[in-house]
């Protein structure tokens, strides 16, 4: 499947193509690429009804953004999906393309870009609902760009298996496997005093999956404890009007920055996930939160819950508000134990630098970003 990605040493030009404007992997495959005065492109399009209609192509030149352009769609999110692919009508020529998710693989390939790498940031069996038209096709797709892509990224090997399963490809059908990542060396972290900030931080879409309900909840439980909660999402208004005083809504952070800087301001950071979360994901705002130096408070739903309890300073708690108040109260009940959390909490976050899981891709890929 690699074959023909030795272009180590030679100058390249890239595309980005994905949905989504917060930050995650095709944000910081971008920040990696650029920060080494690569030639790229990106085409981000609308992940969900909230960031609305607009698709943004953006090229970078020798590392500095050349231009930017901006095409606004009648369809909104999951209708756009559709159009996408259309979006720019000519695809730039580039000489690797990656696709993060099966329609932005699909173009790349169709545009016969050099070399074209599906990424996959999750595995989701039946996405669109069982035995439905739009999981077939999205079935289809993903398996086509699964056999004929150049290389494969899987989040987990457990995504990269099931993805295999799914689409009846050999079991060991290869993939690299890029977990979520932070930018360890660049985010401000918290102070070693930041115990005394009594201050507890959610990140995330703002649907009831999340949790997010149930931390207002917990915040109405406790005193002298303020609150941020950072996002949109369908249920932004209502979670206005019913939330206590304590609690300052950000809405939608468009610079990831200004994102890190609120949460190395907060003590505490919160993972109230509700019983929908995937055995797949490797959910971003984790790692966030531990690049930060923040003890995190967490339901046992992501699958990586109890490797963080024991090695990265979290602690695991039902999905009701006393409980979760109950943590956020412990968390700053003692200095030492903050502290000994905080340190925890950076330490782990250290195997998951951008640039050292980046590295090591581009080196198993044989290319070069610089």
């Amino acid at each position: 499947m690699d074959e023909g990605l030795r272009l180590r040493g030679e100058s390249m030009t890239f595309a980005i193509v994905s949905n989504g404007f917060a930050d995650g992997p095709a944000q910081a495959l971008r920040d990696y690429l650029v920060a080494r005065g690569n030639d790229v492109v990106t085409v981000f399009h609308p992940l969900t009804p909230e960031q609305g209609a607009t698709h943004r192509i953006t090229t970078y030149a020798a590392g500095a953004r050349n231009s930017e352009r901006t095409v606004k769609l009648p369809l909104r999110p999951p209708a756009s999906f559709l159009l996408d692919p259309f979006v720019p009508l000519l695809p730039p020529k580039v000489d690797v393309w990656f696709g993060f998710n099966p329609l932005a693989c699909a173009r790349g390939l169709a545009a016969r870009a050099g070399r074209v790498v599906l990424w996959s940031v999750d595995f989701v069996p039946d996405r669109f609902g069982r035995g439905s038209m739009a999981t077939r096709i999205y079935d289809r797709v993903d398996a086509m760009c699964c056999r004929r892509a150049d290389a494969r990224v899987e989040l987990s090997e457990a995504a990269r298996a099931g993805r295999n399963a799914r689409h009846g490809l050999p079991a060991d059908a290869a993939a690299h496997i890029v977990p979520m990542g932070a930018w360890v060396e660049r985010v401000p972290t918290t102070q070693p005093n930041g115990f005394e900030r009594h201050r507890a931080v959610f990140l995330g879409h703002l649907v009831a999956r999340q949790g997010v309900q149930t931390f207002l909840e917990a915040v109405a439980l406790l005193d002298g404890v303020e609150a941020d909660v950072i996002g949109t999402g369908p249920l932004e208004q209502e979670l206005r009007d019913r939330a206590p005083s304590a609690v300052t809504f950000h809405g939608y952070v468009e610079d990831h920055r200004e994102v890190e800087r609120l949460l190395s301001e907060a003590s505490v950071a919160v993972a109230p996930y509700e019983q929908s979360f995937t055995q797949f994901a490797d959910p971003g705002k984790l790692k966030a939160y531990l690049a930060a130096g923040l003890p995190i408070v967490l339901t046992d739903v992501p699958p990586n819950a109890h490797e963080l309890a024991r090695e990265a300073g979290a602690e695991i708690v039902t999905g009701d508000a006393r409980s979760l108040s109950d943590a956020i109260a412990r968390a700053h009940a003692s200095p030492q134990q903050w502290q000994a959390r905080r340190e925890a909490a950076l330490t782990y976050a250290r195997r998951f630098d951008w640039n050292a899981l980046f590295d090591d891709l581009f080196a198993k890929l044989n290319l070069s970003a610089s």
